[in-house]
């Protein structure tokens, strides 16, 4: 049998590739450009949140807890802009900074139950018991997901032997 002929012509698909391509990496500097400035406007105002805090000697608690949450966000946006450099860079999606997305977001999310916990005491029973749950859960998503990450990193350490031995 004689091989059916492509559609599409060789040369064309080239094009059509590089053009995607040109696409992609222009979108995600796009995303870079956007995601870095977010970061440096969010730590600015985290830092400027902080200096009135601490000159007025009003740096409770709570504002510290507020200001960890604001750092861990920016901390979080720092890692997305890594996922677009490396995204950007090899032209592929890697799980490991979406897993550690993932352990920030979770991590933020902890902080700011343990804070509600100590304004818990006015809440009711049962929206204790719901912060409770929502911290397990979150417990165990954390657990799942450092588990995750050093699978990976054991792996890709694994590969690197065989590859030099």
């Amino acid at each position: 049998m004689k091989d059916a002929e492509p559609l599409v012509p060789d040369r064309t698909r080239l094009v059509i590739t590089g053009v995607f391509r040109l696409l992609e990496d222009v979108i995600f500097v796009g995303l870079g450009v956007l995601l870095a400035g977010t970061a440096l406007y969010m730590l600015t105002a985290a830092t400027i949140s902080f200096g009135q805090h601490l000159f007025s000697l009003t740096l409770t608690s709570s504002a510290v807890v507020e200001l960890i949450e604001q750092l861990l966000l920016v901390l979080l946006v720092v890692e997305i802009l890594y996922t677009v450099q490396v995204s950007f860079r090899e032209h592929t999606l890697a799980p490991e900074p979406f897993l550690l997305i993932g352990l920030i977001a979770a991590v933020r999310r902890v902080l700011v139950i343990t804070a509600e916990l100590a304004e818990a005491r006015s809440k009711t029973e049962e929206a204790f018991r719901f912060l409770m749950i929502e911290l397990g859960v979150l417990t165990l998503l954390i657990v799942a997901l450092v588990m995750s990450v050093v699978m990976l990193r054991r792996k890709g350490d694994r590969g690197e032997v065989r590859a030099n031995g």
